[in-house]
């Protein structure tokens, strides 16, 4: 039996066959690269890199800074667990940054808030507060040292006030007080850049919902403000307690680690034993303890922050 076929219809096509596709080179990386990066890689191994490492060597002998030396060991690093000293800085370095960090995330966030607003110069406001955070904390500091010593006193025996008759910085109790205060007003100006940041990527319509639905100012900043720069408060947070822990030009300016040792920080007692009272090798030790502490310190603060980033 013959099948008759239309000699009309069109012809069978038969599928053609998939080209495989062509193996994926892998982009070549021009030359111009190299120059560019490997300069900067060898700069920052020679000036940072191996002087970590020589420290840290150095941190298991008795170098002095200077002559011949010898292997100790350990010796170093159990000293420290031993000595009042290293004992007295970790404290007060810890309390100071403590406060000096929740003060400065507070003013800066409240300070942030109000130039967000809309207020007249507000732009001229805005450099105004961020002034602080271009000027030396040394300079600065001389005089705050000045206005702790003799201004304030001059002031509160005028108006009778016998608290403020004396230098705050004489006091072994209140000397950490200038530190302080010094150190917020000095940091905030860079915490309230970044907390207006965040502030920029809140939707005004957020705002504006809550308003219509009968929420407050505080409800607002609470429920809508404060979880949408949860991340940026996470930032300032961690740079602000890592910065105060390695508090070193505040304490040179106003009381050189005094009234005896009542502020006396690690980096200050690292630097003031290690280049002036002969101890490099054992001070080098403090540091490399002090760096790991820090380091320890930044994560458990990331994922503490983090976690409650997602809670609000």
């Amino acid at each position: 039996m013959t099948v008759l076929t239309d000699p009309k219809a069109a012809p069978e096509t038969t599928p053609a066959r998939e080209a495989a596709p062509a193996p994926r080179r892998r982009p070549r990386t021009e030359a111009a690269y190299y120059w560019m990066v490997l300069p900067a890689l060898a700069l920052f191994l020679l000036l940072h890199t191996t002087p970590v490492l020589r420290g840290i060597y150095y941190s298991f002998t008795d170098f002095a800074g200077y002559g011949s030396y010898e292997f100790v060991g350990l010796t170093n690093y159990l000293n420290l667990f031993e000595d009042a000293r290293i004992a007295e800085s970790y404290l007060f370095t810890f309390q100071f940054a403590a406060v000096a960090t929740v003060l400065t995330n507070v003013v800066a966030l409240a300070v942030a808030l109000g130039l967000h607003a809309r207020i007249r110069f507000r732009a001229t406001l805005r450099g105004v507060f961020f002034t602080p955070n271009v000027l030396s904390i040394l300079i600065v500091g001389y005089v705050f040292n000045y206005l702790f010593t003799y201004s304030l006193p001059a002031i509160g025996e005028h108006l009778g006030i016998d608290a403020l008759s004396t230098s705050i910085l004489a006091d072994p109790d209140l000397a950490w007080v200038g530190v302080v205060i010094l150190a917020v007003w000095q940091a905030a100006a860079f915490n309230i850049i970044i907390y207006l940041a965040g502030l920029q990527t809140v939707p005004e319509d957020l705002h504006e919902a809550a308003t219509l639905d009968g929420a407050g100012p505080w409800q607002r900043f609470r429920s809508v403000t404060l979880p949408l720069i949860a991340p940026f408060v996470t930032i300032n947070t961690v740079l602000s307690l890592r910065n105060f822990l390695q508090v070193f030009d505040h304490v040179e300016a106003l009381t050189a680690g005094g009234p005896g040792s009542a502020t006396t920080s690690v980096s200050y007692l690292i630097y003031k034993g290690g280049f002036k009272g002969g101890e490099y090798a054992y001070q080098t030790a403090n540091a490399v303890l002090f760096f790991a502490v820090i380091v320890l310190i930044s994560v458990f603060q990331m994922r503490l922050l983090q976690r409650r980033e997602v809670n609000l």
